[in-house]
């Protein structure tokens, strides 16, 4: 069933002696039973003959035959059929040529599933065994695959997301093509490359990231976990590959673009921090550390949003932290990591914990539970762990004669170190009977 909007922008165009139809993946979703992000259509009539029946229409790429038509607030890209020509940069045609066969249009589209058309009067196209492919699980590229990654490199990360969103597995000629063309990525650019890392590892089958690497595509992209997936650990706490041990542990973690990247890059320090003792035993001091400014660097180069880098570099830099299941040590924790973070740190450490070996699993995760615990009643109490939680502020102070400066914020931190210690003492009485007390030692004229 095509949406009301859809419907009568398809009827609009076929009255006025056009072809139009829904296309790519918003079919390939309907016939899952999935609820499709967005529906294109595409049509014989040209640009500016879609212009022409719509009231409100939006030129978002004209130059290559889409316009977007405006129907309650909602856009929906109307492109013409078009055939492209040669590929200079392995990602924009030379030039596109428009025609008026659908199948022409068809076939210079990525993959099977996602180059089938649909409208009531003709029903199903499915040229090219999409249908077929859905039902087998496989993604395939429409014709000769080294033509279609030829075309847009960017094709061989979306083959691997494709399988990790539907748990596909991917046709081998396909997946040949890939090891063969994956340098080409270095053609594309960071913020597409992006976009296809997150949508891979936020989908139902991150580990699938695997493929990427036997392909090579990681090899281009993220050469960090290529290393990763060389590097063995010996430790009685692991039982996976460093680079295994990630791909586990993304599983199991909910897919939050945060968290899955935190997992993803948790480890990325292990290989260069690696030393083996004299029995044998493999040791990675430092590697959270290490880590942390790795993945800043993986980030950044990948054009990450800020608030995303701190996010995960943060989670990243405290991953591997020991702190003793006290309220002291977790409120001190709260103060020094920021108290946001401490939701999404217990699931890192249990993702971590998960893609280990069984070693002392037990205790750990006893560990995680009363550190949790605290934190909880830490927060349902409102004890202060920030100078923002403090009962007084450096206004309160200035009130009673202290300076601005550095000396009333050394007094307002050693007020909040009294207060990690006691929280009991968080209230204003308490404070001022702490400050005016320090007063009368330091002042050797009282």
């Amino acid at each position: 069933m095509l949406p009301t909007d859809v419907e009568k922008i398809i009827a609009t165009i076929e009255d006025a002696g056009y072809e139009a139809f829904a296309v790519g993946g918003c079919i390939r979703d309907s016939i899952l039973g999935r609820e499709p992000n967005d529906w294109d259509i595409t049509t014989s009539a040209t640009p500016e003959q879609v212009k022409a029946l719509f009231r409100r229409t939006i030129d978002t790429g004209i130059q290559h035959g889409t316009v977007t038509v405006m129907m309650h607030h909602i856009g929906y890209e109307v492109t013409t059929y078009r055939i492209d020509g040669e590929y200079e940069d392995s990602r924009h045609p030379k030039e596109v040529t428009f025609t008026a066969d659908l199948l022409e249009d068809l076939k210079r589209r990525d993959f099977t599933i996602n180059a089938m058309a649909y409208n009531y009067g003709a029903g199903l196209v499915d040229a090219f065994g999409g249908l077929q492919d859905l039902e087998k699980g496989i993604i395939r590229c429409v014709g000769d695959p080294m033509e279609r990654f030829s075309e847009d490199a960017l094709r061989m990360m979306r083959a691997v997301r494709f399988s990790a969103q539907l748990g596909y597995a991917i046709d081998p000629a396909t997946k040949d093509a890939i090891r063969v063309l994956a340098p080409t990525l270095q053609k594309v650019s960071a913020e597409r490359i992006q976009v296809e890392l997150t949508k891979l590892v936020t989908s139902p089958h991150p580990e699938y990231l695997e493929i990427a690497y036997e392909t090579g595509i990681t090899k281009q992209v993220l050469p960090e976990f290529d290393l990763c997936m060389q590097t063995e650990q010996h430790n009685p706490h692991h039982c996976y590959g460093v680079g295994e041990h990630i791909l586990r542990s993304m599983e199991a973690i909910p897919p939050d673009k945060v968290l899955r990247l935190a997992m993803l890059l948790h480890d990325i320090g292990k290989p260069q921090t690696m030393v083996i003792d004299e029995d044998g035993i493999s040791h990675n001091q430092g590697h959270s550390e290490l880590g942390e400014t790795m993945a800043r660097d993986i980030l950044r180069r990948l054009r990450y949003d800020n608030d995303t880098i701190t996010k995960v570099t943060r989670l990243i830099g405290v991953h591997d932290l020991r702190m003793e299941p006290t309220g002291k040590a977790v409120r001190r924790a709260m103060n020094r990591i920021g108290a946001e973070y401490f939701p999404m740190l217990f699931q890192v450490w249990e993702a971590d914990l998960a893609a280990q070996s069984d070693y002392c699993r037990e205790m750990k995760l006893q560990r995680i539970r009363e550190i949790q615990a605290l934190y909880q009643e830490i927060v349902a109490r409102d004890e202060a762990v920030s100078l923002k939680d403090l009962a007084i502020t450096g206004k309160d102070l200035i009130a009673l004669g202290e300076k601005p400066g550095k000396g009333l914020g050394d007094i307002l931190n050693r007020l909040l170190e009294a207060v990690l210690e006691h929280p009991e003492w968080n209230n204003q009485e308490t404070l001022l009977e702490l400050y005016r007390s320090w007063k009368t030692k330091s002042d050797p004229a009282t």
